[in-house]
């Protein structure tokens, strides 16, 4: 016993030991600055060609964590900010030691709008004279239309393009419903709030089929028109291309100059030298987006200017809680509009949204503070690549709403989803008796079929919700409640159509809603301040010292597809209250 005790009493104290010095680097680390992690810092060589390949996870946003070893021990995951990405192109532009660009994204993790936002500043990039040039061994058709911007096209031999139109997918789970007695018990106000459709039946309605068809025609003919004129075609001769899969090979993209020529890898690499016309005895380097932008050329240019304009980004579901760089959290949002609301030198506010809605009570908090914040200080929505049901709800009061003509927006109504199941406790011989002290104590149980009287409320309950995000838009955009009333429903709308139905006022990027902010604020020369700052505490970047965070392993062991399938149906599960969402499990392919 004695020799037990003695040899877990070594072992603890080895652990704390570890425990301790463990905590002192961090402390030391953060006293000392980036130079004590500092490992051989990249550095812009002359005759440097800049390499866009974007398979990492794209968001709006993309605050690197104020933690020295975060980045070491894997507890940041690998991520891009759409910001730093127009920086950077904006910044390679000027930079002597930049030739030009090879775009080699085999796989873009963004969104189409996202998407489209780097192409066009790609077309800018072509303006100072330098060259673009892309290869890839397959183009999906996102990446095709990005690449559709360089002045020449490469694929592989042996490669293939993805050239045949957009289509979406929906999952229904109504049979399935019945066959094992799980379901949703569903209250919803909108013909086309498809949110909840998978759960009331097995196939897609005509009033959702009608948007669908109609929000990818817009987005399809949008990213038609920018490759016709970069391939110089017409837009029905790209069509005629995607409709007879004339581009399905190396040979028929070459032979309809979808693509310039097929070459090997090794072949591009001479092109890229004949393109940069360096003397043959002159090296040149390749430098990758991300080290480019690891060397500071992912910020804006510095002003020295006193007056600000803060771009604040909401990303990801709104959920009623404190919310994080992933999710809209009403705790934190109002933290972050209070605080630039009450700032003297920022003079104008630009409210990044990139968002397909989630609770409806979060969304309204968030509403106040900005009907607030405008009473003070000019504010601009910029949509990213969705701002739609509760992420156009936190839009509509805004001075001026921009959105990218491929912003899915919209999908104003709202629903409730319960879970039950009921008939699968009766087949498995469950049964659940309530008592309660009054008629309506006892109002709904995941093993009973919710009662009449419950979905009354509940209905009840969705039409209030519904009636006030309407009154909501009526004041925020100055139409008629019937105005609103017929856009509305619950339908889905590309940026384009929202323009002109009246939801949106221009169409631009982010840039633009900058320009705007600038103009309504009356001032010229300004700097950039992006909100919000997100802190994560230790418990939350790692499970177990120097292991990776949860997101990353799972990311890592599963795809990015099937990662972002799992976190659809985690936030289908995290589901709570009355919803203004989009579908959720919506596939533009």
């Amino acid at each position: 016993m004695t020799f037990l005790r003695e040899l877990v009493a070594v072992i603890l104290g080895v652990f704390i030991s570890c425990f301790i010095m463990f905590f002192v680097m961090i402390g030391v680390a953060s006293a000392l600055g980036d130079s004590f992690i500092e490992v051989d810092k990249v550095k812009v060589k002359k005759n440097s060609i800049l390499t866009l390949n974007l398979k990492e996870e794209i968001k709006d946003y993309a605050p690197k964590s104020g933690e020295p070893f975060s980045e070491v021990f894997g507890f940041d995951e690998r991520k891009l900010g759409l910001n730093e990405i127009i920086n950077a192109i904006e910044n390679a532009k000027y930079d002597n030691n930049i030739l030009g660009i090879s775009i080699e994204a085999l796989q873009i993790n963004a969104g189409i709008a996202q998407t489209q936002a780097i192409r066009k500043k790609l077309e800018e990039f072509k303006e100072s004279g330098k060259f673009i040039t892309a290869y890839a061994d397959i183009y999906t058709q996102k990446n095709y239309y990005l690449s559709s911007v360089a002045d020449s096209i490469y694929v592989n031999p042996v490669g293939q393009i993805d050239f045949k139109g957009l289509s979406g997918e929906i999952l229904y789970f109504k049979d399935f419903q019945d066959k094992y007695g799980v379901k949703m018990e569903v209250v919803r106000h909108g013909k086309y709030k498809s949110a909840v459709e998978p759960f009331l039946t097995n196939s897609m309605s005509d009033a959702n089929r009608e948007q669908t068809e109609s929000f990818l025609n817009s987005i399809w003919d949008e990213l038609v028109k920018g490759i016709a004129i970069n391939r110089n075609k017409t837009v029905d001769e790209i069509n005629y291309i995607a409709d007879e899969l004339l581009a399905r090979s190396p040979k028929l993209a070459v032979e309809n100059k979808m693509v310039t020529r097929a070459l090997f890898r090794d072949e591009y690499k001479k092109v890229l030298e004949m393109a940069s016309d360096v003397n043959s005895e002159d090296a040149i380097y390749a430098i990758s987006l991300k080290d480019y932008i690891s060397t500071g050329k992912g910020r804006r240019e510095y002003t020295a200017a006193t007056d600000k304009i803060a771009v604040v980004y909401a990303q990801g579901e709104i959920i009623y809680g404190k919310g994080n760089e992933n999710t809209i959290g009403q705790e934190l949002m109002l933290e972050t509009l209070e605080k630039v609301r009450k700032a003297s030198n920022i003079k104008a506010v630009v409210f990044r949204i990139n968002s397909p809605g989630g609770s409806a009570l979060a969304s309204d908090i968030i509403w106040r503070e900005l009907e607030l914040l405008k009473k003070e200080k000019p504010l601009v929505v910029s949509m990213g690549d969705v701002a739609a049901s509760g992420g156009y709800y936190i839009a509509c009061n805004a001075n001026v709403i921009v959105a990218e003509p491929t912003t899915i927006t919209g999908s104003i109504g709202v629903f409730g989803m319960l879970p039950n199941i009921s008939t699968l406790a009766d087949n498995l011989g469950i049964n659940a008796e309530q008592v309660g002290t009054n008629k309506q104590s006892i109002d709904y149980s995941l093993f009973e079929p919710m009662s009449k009287s419950f979905y009354n409320l509940t209905e009840e309950g969705i039409e209030n919700v519904y009636t006030t995000f309407l009154n909501r838009i009526v004041a925020g955009r100055g139409m008629t409640f019937e105005a609103v009333d017929s856009i509305a429903q619950g339908r889905v709308w590309s940026g384009t159509e929202a323009l002109e139905n009246g939801l949106v006022d221009q169409l631009g990027n982010l840039n633009d809603a900058i320009s705007v902010a600038a103009e309504l604020a009356e001032i010229e020369s300004f700097s950039i301040r992006n909100y919000p700052s997100y802190e994560k505490d230790f418990k939350e970047m790692f499970q177990f010292p120097f292991a990776k965070s949860s997101n990353t392993i799972l990311k890592e062991e599963l795809g990015s597809e099937y990662f972002t399938l799992y976190n659809k149906f985690k936030a289908l599960a995290n589901i709570n209250g009355v919803q203004a969402r989009l579908p959720f499990l919506l596939e533009i392919n």
